[in-house]
Formats: C-alpha cells, sequence, structure tokens
C-alpha cells in the first residue's frame, strides 16, 4: 500500500527573499519519510500538481499519527530555507483512492512569533498500487553511453538491454513513477506558466525477486501500458525522492538494473549524487557454522560476533603459510636443486621465490585466496625445482580438502605449522621429502592479512607486489629549530680598506634563513634576530652558519663559516631561555699563494648565538582549518588521551576509471587515512570500480576539535606500469577524492555508517569520482577531561607565551608538509609524495576567486541573522503587526521595570532556542558541500586560474585581463574600507575640534545630557528613550533623524588623500 499526497498549490503566502516573492517548495513528513516538491521560483501563489508517495502498513494502527506537511523558501545563492507555514494533518482523515477530494488547510505558526499567512491546497489517499516497478540506472556504468542516440518520447513498451556486469554488489536503485509527459528542458518561466503538469518522482525501492520484471532483458509496466515515459533533467535536479532510512538496499543476482534514459549525463549530476548517504552494512564478524569450509575448526554452537573487527564486513580467505622444506631430491642432471613451492587453488596460482642450490629452503611466505572466488574443493601445494631451460621439475605435492581446514579466531595464537610428507604426482605413493605447512581459514584480522600474497592480485609482479599491501606509517618526529643570531667579533673583510656589511646565513637541508644587513659597518656588528627551522629526527641535516660580507649588490663575500650538528642542541621544553655560546668559524684559503694550503682550515672570527630545538611547540605539518593533532613535540607534555576514533574503511562504489589498460577503463583504488602522527594504507584493489577493503583502523584522541582525512587514489606502480602511455616521466597515483570528518560533530558511542561522495574539482568543474562507505565511531574514555579540553588553549602554550608571525607560519607548514613527503616516500612501500601532499592540502593558500566568493557568502550568511533581526525590530517599530508589537513593548517594560531580568533572560532564551533546535540537530557528519563551496556556479576561467601554476605560465592577454578583474574586485574591497574608516575617523572628530562648530555643539550636547541624566533616574531615561523609538509609524517622519544629519555631516580625513 502507498500513502498518497497530491500537493496542488498554495494561495497568499508570507513574502521571504527579501524582494516581495517567494520561492517556495513543500516537504512532508509521514513517519521519518521525508519527501519534497520542486520550488516554484518567484510566486507567492505556486502550482506544484506533484504526488508524493509514502510506503503505508495497513496493519499498523495510525489513528493517533500526523501527516506533517511544511512549506519553505529556497534562498540563493546562499544556501537554506525558510519557513513558510504548516499543515498537521491526522491519519483518520485520509480517504481511498477514487474517494480523495481537493482540501484547503490554513498554514499554522511554527512558534508564536513566526509570520506566517496563506493556505495549501491538498489531496491526500490510500493507494493499493503496489509502488512504481521502472527500474533507473543507479551507477554510471548502467546507463548507456551518452554519444548513443536518445530518442525525444521512447514509449514505455521499449527493451531495455541488460548492462553486463557484476550485478551481485550491494546498491541503490531508483525507480520513477511515470504519471504524466513532461517536458525535456523544463524552464523556470514555463514551469511557472504551466503549472498543471506533473513531474516524475523518485523513490528508493528494494531490488528483490518480488520485483515484477518480464523473464527476459526487457522490463514492461503494469499499470499504464500505454503512456510514454519520460526522466528529464529538471525534474532529476530537484531533491525530490523520499529515503527510508531504516530499509536494507539490495540487489539480487540477475535483476537488469538498466532503462532507457533520455538524458543520462543529467541523471548522473543530479544534486542528490552529492549528498550523503546512508548505508546498512552488516558489521561485526560472523563465523561460519559447521558444514561450510572452515567448519571443522574449534568453533561449535553456530555464530559468534568479534568485538576486534566489528566495525567492517567480514571477508573470509583460507591461509596457506609455506614455512620450509627438508630433504628435498637433488636433480639428476645437474646434482642440485632450485627448489620453488606453487600453491594452487583452482585457477588461482601462487609461487614463493626460488632458492638456488639449496635442498633444506626456508620461504615463510603467506597466500591468501578469498572465499568469494573459491573454485574447487581441493587445495594443491606442489613443490618444484626450477629449470633454466625446459619444464621445472615435479618433486612432490601434498593436497588439502578445504572441508577438513580448521578456523582460527582471534586472538588466539597462531595455528602451529606442521611436517606434511610429500606424495607423487598422481597420488599413489610418497616421495621423498617433507614440507612444513600451516593451513587455516580466517578473515582480514588475521595478522598475516597485511603481508600475505592474495589470490585477487595475482597479476602484479616485481615491486608491485610490496605497493599494493597495506600498511601503517608514523610521521617524523618534528621539532622547531631557533637560532637567536646574537652578535659577532673580529670580523675582517677580504678588501681590508673597508669596513663590512655583515650579516648571517643559516642552513639546515633545504631550508635557507639569513638575518638583515648589520645597520653599521663594524668588525663587531650586532643583530640580536631569531632564525626558526624544521628539523626532523632522526637528524640527518647539519646547521650550517655561514657569516658574509655584502660587498656588491650581486656579488657576498664568505667571512667563515661552521657546520653543527643538530642532536648537539639543548631541547627546551618551555619559555625558559637557554645559554648562548661562543663558535668560531672557519674559513678555506683561496688565494693564488695559497694553493698547496687549500685544504687548511684557518681561522677568520667568532659568532655569538643560541640554539636550542623547541620541545614545547607543535609543529604544523597540516592546514590549520584540517588539523588532526595538537600536542606538543616533546612527549613529556603530552596528556592522557580523551578517547579513542575508530574507523572501518568498508568499501567504494561507482568509481570512474583513472587510466587505460588492454584497450578500456582501470581503476586499481586504495585508501589512505591521516590522524595525528598515524598514516594508514589499505591494500590495493585491482580492476574493479567497486572496492571492498573492510579494514579497520583505531587512533587515539587528546582533542575532540580534530579533523580525520581519508583519501582515495590510484595505485600506477604496479610493476611494468611506471610510466604512463610509455612516456618517460614516472607515473603519479592519481587522486580520486578525498573526505574530511571533524571529531567534534560526532556523538560519543555511536556508530556511523553513511557513503561518502568523492568530489574533484577539475578545470572543467567540480565531478564526483565515486563514494566511499565509512562506519565511524568516535568512544570517549572521560567526561571531565572532555570538559577541561574544551577550555583548554587550542594550541600548546608556547604558541602564545612566543608566537610565531604570519608569514613564519606559513613557511614553517610549508617546510614541515616538504620533510613528512620526503620521509613518507623513503618507507617500503613508499607513501609517495603527491599522496602526502594531497592530504596535507599543501596548495590550500593559493589564491582563488571561487575561495574568496564562498568566503564572502559565508560571512554574508553569518550577518543575514543579524540583518533578518535587524528587518523584524524594523517591521516592529512600524507596527506591521500589531500583536507582535504590542507584546515587544510589553516585554520592554518589563525589563525596564526590573532590570536585573534582562541578563537572566537572555540566558534562558539562549538555553531554549539550544533545547528548540535540538530536535533539528544534523544526524550525520558534515561532508563536501559544492554550494558552499562555489563549486557548482564558477566561471570556468576562474577555475583554469585556480589551476593555473605558480608563477603563471599563461599567455600575457590572459594574465592581463586576470589582473584587471582582480584589480576591479580589489577596488570594490577598497571602497568598502574606506566607507569604515570615514565613519570611524568621524567619530574621532567628536572631540578633536577638526570641525569647531560640531564639536563645539557635541561637547554643549554631551554637558545637558550629564545633567538630565544625572538628575532623572536610569528607568525613566530608558522608558523614554525605548518608548520613543518604538512610537508608531503616525508619529514618524521619512526624513533622516536629527543625529543622523548630526554625524554624517562631520569631517573624515578622506580631504588629505591623493
Amino acid at each position: 500500500m502507498k500513502l498518497v499526497v497530491e500537493v496542488v498549490d498554495a494561495h497568499d503566502l508570507m513574502p521571504k527573499d527579501g524582494e516581495g516573492s517567494a520561492s517556495a517548495f513543500v516537504e512532508v513528513d509521514f513517519e521519518n519519510q521525508i519527501s519534497r516538491t520542486i520550488s516554484i521560483p518567484k510566486n507567492l501563489n505556486p502550482i506544484w500538481n506533484q504526488k508524493l508517495f509514502f510506503n503505508f502498513d495497513e496493519t499498523k494502527n495510525y489513528h493517533h499519527q500526523t501527516i506533517e506537511v511544511s512549506i519553505y523558501n529556497e534562498r540563493k545563492p546562499i544556501p537554506g530555507r525558510n519557513f513558510l507555514g504548516k499543515v498537521r494533518i491526522p491519519c483518520s482523515n485520509i480517504a481511498k483512492k477514487g474517494e480523495e477530494v481537493y482540501q484547503i488547510f490554513q498554514l499554522e505558526k511554527k512558534w508564536f512569533f513566526s509570520s506566517v499567512r496563506g493556505e495549501i491546497g491538498l489531496k491526500i489517499y490510500i493507494s493499493p498500487e503496489s509502488g512504481p516497478k521502472y527500474p533507473i540506472p543507479s551507477h554510471p556504468s548502467e546507463a548507456p553511453p551518452t554519444n548513443s542516440p536518445q530518442p525525444s518520447e521512447p514509449p514505455a513498451s521499449t527493451s531495455a538491454p541488460r548492462t553486463p556486469g557484476n550485478t551481485q554488489l550491494t546498491s541503490k536503485t531508483f525507480a520513477a513513477v511515470p504519471k504524466a509527459k513532461v517536458p525535456l528542458a523544463v524552464d523556470p518561466k514555463t514551469r511557472t506558466a504551466e503549472p498543471a503538469k506533473e513531474v516524475s518522482t523518485l523513490t528508493v525501492i528494494e531490488n528483490s525477486s518480488s520485483v515484477a520484471l518480464a523473464n527476459s532483458s526487457s522490463c514492461r509496466p503494469t499499470q499504464e501500458p500505454n503512456e510514454e515515459i519520460e526522466f528529464p533533467a529538471a525534474a532529476r535536479a530537484q531533491k525530490e525522492h523520499h529515503i527510508n532510512k531504516h530499509q536494507v538496499l539490495k540487489q539480487s543476482q540477475g535483476v537488469p538494473l538498466t532503462m532507457h534514459a533520455v538524458n543520462p549525463q543529467a541523471y548522473h549530476n543530479h544534486p542528490e549524487d552529492y549528498d550523503l548517504k546512508d548505508t546498512n552494512p552488516q558489521l561485526g564478524e560472523r563465523w561460519l557454522s559447521n558444514g561450510a569450509y572452515g567448519g571443522r575448526g574449534w568453533m561449535t554452537g553456530g555464530d559468534r560476533f568479534s568485538s576486534t573487527y566489528d566495525l567492517v564486513e567480514q571477508m573470509f580467505y583460507l591461509y596457506v603459510r609455506v614455512m620450509k622444506a627438508k630433504d628435498l631430491p637433488p636433480s639428476a642432471i645437474t646434482a642440485s636443486c632450485d627448489p620453488y613451492v606453487e600453491v594452487k587453488l583452482g585457477n588461482y596460482k601462487g609461487r614463493t621465490r626460488h632458492f638456488e642450490r639449496k635442498t633444506n629452503p626456508e620461504w615463510n611466505q603467506v597466500f591468501a585466496f578469498s572465499k568469494d572466488r573459491i573454485q574447487s574443493s581441493v587445495l594443491e601445494v606442489f613443490v618444484k625445482d626450477k629449470e633454466m631451460v625446459g619444464r621445472d621439475d615435479f618433486l612432490g605435492r601434498v593436497v588439502f580438502d578445504l572441508n577438513e581446514i580448521p578456523t582460527r579466531v582471534p586472538p588466539d595464537s597462531p595455528l602451529a605449522p606442521q611436517w606434511y610428507r610429500m606424495e607423487s604426482r598422481h597420488g599413489d605413493g610418497k616421495v621423498r621429502g617433507e614440507i612444513m605447512l600451516a593451513v587455516w581459514m580466517g578473515t582480514q584480522a588475521d595478522e598475516a592479512f597485511p603481508e600475505a600474497w592474495h589470490s585477487d592480485a595475482a597479476s602484479v609482479y616485481g615491486e608491485g607486489v610490496f605497493n599494493i599491501r597495506s600498511k601503517v606509517y608514523v610521521s617524523p618526529k618534528l621539532w622547531y629549530l631557533r637560532l637567536n643570531v646574537i652578535e659577532a667579533q673580529d670580523v675582517l673583510p677580504n678588501d681590508r680598506s673597508r669596513l663590512p656589511e655583515v650579516f648571517v646565513k643559516a642552513q639546515v637541508g633545504n631550508q635557507v634563513l639569513r638575518t638583515k644587513i648589520c645597520p653599521t659597518c663594524t668588525t663587531n656588528p650586532l643583530w640580536n634576530e631569531d632564525l626558526v627551522f624544521v628539523a626532523a629526527e632522526p637528524f640527518e641535516e647539519q646547521l650550517v652558519i655561514t657569516v658574509e660580507d655584502r660587498v656588491h649588490p650581486s656579488k657576498d663575500d664568505v667571512i667563515g663559516k661552521i657546520s653543527l650538528p643538530l642532536d648537539s642542541f639543548e631541547k627546551r621544553l618551555d619559555h625558559r631561555p637557554v645559554h648562548s655560546r661562543w663558535f668560531n668559524l672557519e674559513k678555506y684559503g683561496f688565494g693564488a699563494l695559497e694553493i698547496d694550503r687549500r685544504k687548511e682550515l684557518k681561522f677568520a672570527s667568532r659568532i655569538h648565538v643560541r640554539v636550542c630545538l623547541e620541545g614545547g611547540y607543535h609543529v604544523l605539518d597540516e592546514s590549520t582549518m584540517y588539523i588532526s593533532d595538537q600536542r606538543p613535540t616533546s612527549r613529556q607534555l603530552w596528556k592522557q588521551p580523551i578517547g579513542i576514533l575508530e574507523v572501518g574503511i568498508l568499501g567504494a562504489e561507482g568509481l570512474l576509471p583513472m587510466k587505460m589498460k588492454d584497450g578500456r577503463g582501470n581503476t586499481d583504488a586504495y585508501c589512505v587515512a591521516k590522524y595525528g602522527h598515524k598514516w594508514v594504507r589499505t591494500r590495493t584493489i585491482l580492476d574493479t570500480f567497486n572496492p571492498k577493503w573492510n579494514e579497520q583502523y583505531t587512533w587515539e584522541v587528546y582533542d575532540p576539535c580534530t579533523v580525520i582525512t581519508l583519501g582515495v587514489f590510484d595505485n600506477c606502480h604496479l610493476g611494468g606500469r611506471d610510466k604512463p602511455n610509455g612516456g618517460g616521466a614516472a607515473a603519479r597515483d592519481s587522486r580520486i577524492g578525498k573526505v574530511r570528518i571533524r571529531l567534534s560533530t560526532l556523538e560519543a558511542h555511536r556508530i556511523y555508517t553513511h557513503s561518502y561522495p568523492l568530489l574533484v574539482l577539475q578545470p572543467h568543474g567540480v565531478k564526483k569520482m565515486g563514494e566511499l562507505q565509512l562506519a565511524v565511531r568516535f568512544t570517549t574514555l572521560s567526561l571531565a577531561n572532555m570538559i577541561y579540553v574544551y577550555g583548554h588553549p587550542l594550541l600548546p602554550k608556547m604558541h602564545y607565551l612566543h608566537p610565531f608571525t604570519v608569514n613564519q607560519v606559513d613557511n614553517l607548514r610549508y617546510q614541515a608538509m616538504n620533510i613528512v613527503a620526503t620521509r613518507l616516500s623513503r618507507a617500503e612501500p613508499p607513501l609517495r609524495k603527491e599522496v602526502v601532499e594531497y592530504m596535507l592540502d599543501v596548495d590550500s593558500h593559493m589564491w582563488s576567486m571561487r575561495r574568496s566568493k564562498a568566503n564572502f557568502f559565508r560571512i554574508m550568511s553569518l550577518l543575514s541573522g543579524l540583518f533578518s533581526m535587524g528587518k523584524w525590530f524594523g517591521d516592529v517599530c512600524n507596527w506591521k503587526n500589531t500583536v507582535t508589537t504590542v507584546l515587544v513593548h510589553i516585554l520592554f517594560l518589563i525589563l525596564i521595570c526590573y532590570p536585573e531580568l534582562i541578563l537572566p533572560t537572555l540566558f534562558l532564551y539562549m538555553f531554549l532556542i539550544g533545547m528548540w533546535n535540538y530536535r533539528f540537530r544534523p544526524r550525520h557528519p558534515p561532508h563536501m558541500d559544492i554550494k558552499l563551496s562555489w563549486a557548482d556556479a564558477v566561471h570556468p576561467d576562474e577555475l583554469d586560474e585556480e589551476f593555473d601554476t605558480f608563477p603563471t605560465s599563461k599567455p600575457h592577454d590572459l594574465v592581463r585581463m586576470r589582473y584587471d578583474r582582480l584589480r576591479s574586485v580589489a577596488g570594490r574591497i577598497q571602497t568598502v574600507v574606506g566607507d569604515i574608516a570615514t565613519q570611524g575617523e568621524r567619530v574621532q572628530s567628536l572631540l578633536s575640534w577638526r570641525d569647531p562648530r560640531g564639536t563645539s555643539l557635541f561637547i554643549l550636547f554631551s554637558l545637558c545630557a550629564a545633567v538630565v541624566l544625572y538628575v532623572t533616574p536610569f528607568r525613566v531615561v530608558g522608558l523614554v528613550a525605548g518608548l520613543y523609538y518604538l512610537r508608531h509609524p503616525r508619529f514618524r517622519s521619512k526624513l533622516p533623524s536629527v543625529p543622523s544629519n548630526f554625524f554624517k555631516r562631520l569631517t573624515a580625513r578622506t580631504d588629505s588623500l591623493l
């Protein structure tokens, strides 16, 4: 059964867009099933004629339930909505189909002070229809190609070809309920002029064998066979489908998913694709009962759940550990043995490395075969002798029945390997030699999983085998190195006829800093300047201090230098100064008469410095907006953790092809997560657009106001494919998308299971690359520590006692990023530089017109509340709503009579607002918002500018055009800043006597006001002032007030500007 709410029209709505109109849409809520109509722009009497469908269980009692219908105004360009009114309809008044009537309901207020007017027309009835049965492709690969010819009005009886590919994957399927023909392109004007036409409503259904589909590859409608079905782009562009979050959405095998769509590209760019989606994965470890592979293990009694991997879906693997062999027979020809082991399960074969001339080899390698891909009931382990020419010799084999393989449940100890006698090829007898093996059935929680050879990666070879494994990395320990250059003595220039112009240059690795030139030309210069570097443990570089003489603007002479190891410096934990030291500078002699003494060191002068390693700072290696760690460098200053963050990386869906292989698109995806010092990298799943990782990781949390970043990448280092398209440049792992989750937005002890859109901004616009499925849980350990952290400074105290300048912070962050990227790229397998830079947002400081617009409208969104409050107060003063104005007068009189209630009333009001907003609190973490980022309305030239290199590589004409555009934007900002400065200078001129008459009038007014306020009680003054300001419009003048006129006549310093 379906509950149908037909939204017909509305009349005389309240204007809310600031232009005397409203862009209204209707949202209907029935038992947590929320559905909405399209928006009708700029119309106070909108007509929708749109049907919304809801699941209706006729066995339940709905007599005490209500249907809540709300009307909102859609705000643009700042995303948001304004409340226009609502209606609550009891379910006891619902009619059956054919008995429904058009009803008009008066709109109600949400709260007492709401300004609501108008009415809405609805039809509500129960339909016996089983719901929509026309599946729409839910995956990019399921849609027909965009270059294929598309008929404008395909008949409903047209057969839909079956989509090739894996139909066993879990996915959401959208279906359309056709009710009338809809034009392909819907213009807002056309939509307003012809409101009687209906649009197709989208809903989420469950694909199962009960769906009424033909046995062939065609899908035929059963309700209205004579209607023609169309899926317009404009209809898809609205959020008009409802999602029942309590449904388990699964796709059964063999159900065709393809239907002929008019514009598949428009469907894939549906705004709903960029939203967060609820998922319902089967989390937790469920172990197989007796009778399946692995049933002979130590498990009895059916299922068992374990808490070690409770945020991922369970994946079973058959593990084979090949330890070693002994007493292998030598070859009859070479009198030696070059053994290796081949593990075979169905069509999958894995090989160990071979040893030359060794009859007792040791391999200690693990092979993992996915249970979902097991194609045989026996496991065969062959031992062979590698031959240089011809076929390898067979030495023996061991065969296992999969039904007899035990199951290992972590945290049990690893299964002990056993010696097995090898048998002949046909199994008719034993042969010489034994092999030590361990075979068991386990899951991805097994400690052998990360290092194992996987059957789904059999095509990878060479260095690529290491590049596909999952690994955990730790960022190097970073220190700030502070060099305080105090002075130098006995600085003698090479030219003794002049006094030196001396400066000091210091270098640590690739970081080079220098002091200013000493303002006085002397042989004993004084600077007292701080130079700060970033250093990483273990300290590999040295601090090189050079004293140089500025002989000419293009020439500097080295007077002396010294190299100091970094581990010899004192480590400081607080702001107490360290001891200064004198160092003798050394210089090489390169004169014409000193050729033989070139390697002798000569004393030049000495330098006075203070050097220390700062352990009280947190070294910023990522953007401060997305910081994931705030602890100081020194472990002695760390506090106890306040919580645990657990993340289950389930998989990805709908990834786009990132490279070409064998003439077709291919993606080899892996996921990287970064929080604090710990980086994790999942294994690479080869050649699939729907990878399943199901790996779980844990972090300690020291501050909840931090962000975890997860990125998905395409692996381009799989052996033999390190150079794309045969080019000479080394391949770079391609970025697929990134997700950020702020821990402070998560409720404690709750598991969040969502599918996050992977959005990437490209030169031609924003693009959805797929979806990342995660399960996240944040567990707090101590409520007292959590409260303490919220009142604690965000960064360590050294950042506030001895803060860095803005330029220093940016430069040090850039250097720290380079060090982290360099160190992690030297790991095995490497976490490559392009991956680290993308995760750390290395280019977030670059100029972008799009970001500037987004930040401007963020500010305007914040100020819009103040503007709305000012407008509401202006309406109160102008008596637009008599009841509201009278209530404000009453409240004002109460506060005048009892001024001690002002602050309690203010805080009580904020408490009540917070409690009221609790029911509207976000139910899921925030995600990338293309509207907030202005990624959906950005100009192509602005994107091209954002992706330009620094310095620019564009032609001069284009650079000149962008420079002129930047000048125009800066001119507007300059005007606004000038206006603000003018108002401030007018305030200053009140008492500065710059305008003698204005200042005289103001001080006389101040004297009179002082006398009046001294004589008159404050309550009387407040009462008179308030009543005067709230006076009726009949007693108001349209001309500006006297204080405003006086203020605008005051002088500013604009007359002195050139």
